[in-house]
């Protein structure tokens, strides 16, 4: 049951909406006089259903400080929503789990991290309620690892120092780096940093640098990405020997059917194509069964 002395000292504020403006001079606020006051509702619930979803979150057990929250959002770009939702995030994970929340922000770019660093001051300027401080990481201040032993010491640190400079003129010899470390490492450790990597990397040119690291380096290797470049090899090269075989048969390709070899991308298709050029005389015996 809610007691009168609470009534008391929030109601009056809403019988009296100037009051704030001189309670503001004993606590010391410097704020502008006020021009009107409107009462709201103070129904904080959600009128309706919405969603709101943290990229990763992990609770860290220390020995000495206890558990913390880590929510880790990976951000790509300066978005001007952003802080309110993190704001949101850190607000409800406090309320929901009584435990220290913490939040990391991975960036790219340097300009994405300094934004996104803050601090983000939240409430009145005279006397912010609220400070949003993520932690930051990104090109600035993550360590460029091109020492191979370094970076068999902390694979994990050597992955995110790849994706994290996914962007820098030194890729090359990042991701080379990466690679080599790779090599004596056991499968159950490689497999996800190959693909973390791919995935990082993105459509950056770096991209097909480590497909082709991935290829050559680490051949011995089955992962899905490893598997889709060597599927990929096997597609040219039978292109490139059923062209072959039609050449030395004689074989005419209009252009359509050329067109239609060049864009096939499955091997065992090219395989059949490449049996049957063995005996054809046109392009229409290779594309169809006798």
């Amino acid at each position: 049951m809610v007691s009168s002395p609470h009534e008391a000292m929030h109601r009056i504020f809403q019988e009296y909406p100037n009051l704030f403006s001189r309670l503001s001079e004993v606590l010391g606020i410097s704020l502008p006089p006020p021009v009107s006051a409107t009462i709201l509702p103070t129904d904080l619930t959600e009128p309706r259903p919405l969603e709101r979803r943290v990229d990763t979150l992990l609770r860290i057990d220390t020995e000495s400080d206890g558990a913390f929250l880590l929510a880790v959002e990976s951000q790509g770009k300066k978005d001007p929503d952003k802080p309110a939702s993190w704001a949101y995030y850190l607000s409800f994970l406090y309320t929901k789990y009584r435990t220290p929340p913490l939040l990391l922000v991975v960036c790219q770019d340097r300009a994405t991290a300094e934004w996104a660093a803050g601090p983000v001051l939240i409430g009145h300027r005279s006397w912010p309620s609220l400070t949003l401080r993520p932690l930051v990481a990104g090109p600035h201040n993550i360590p460029v690892i091109r020492d191979v032993a370094e970076a068999r010491k902390d694979l994990a640190l050597a992955t995110l120092s790849a994706i994290t400079h996914a962007g820098d003129p030194d890729i090359g010899a990042i991701l080379k780096t990466l690679s080599a470390a790779l090599r004596d490492a056991p499968e159950g450790i490689v497999e996800p940093i190959v693909e973390l990597t791919a995935q990082g990397l993105g459509n950056r040119p770096a991209a097909e640098q480590w497909r082709n690291l991935v290829a050559v380096d680490l051949s011995f290797y089955t992962s899905p990405l490893s598997e889709e470049i060597r599927d990929e090899g096997r597609v040219e090269g039978r292109a490139e020997s059923l062209l072959t075989v039609l050449e030395l048969r004689g074989v005419h390709l209009t252009p359509e059917a050329r067109e239609r070899i060049d864009a096939c991308r499955d091997a065992e298709t090219l395989r059949t194509w490449l049996t049957r050029a063995m005996t054809a005389d046109s392009p229409e015996d290779v594309f169809t069964e006798k």
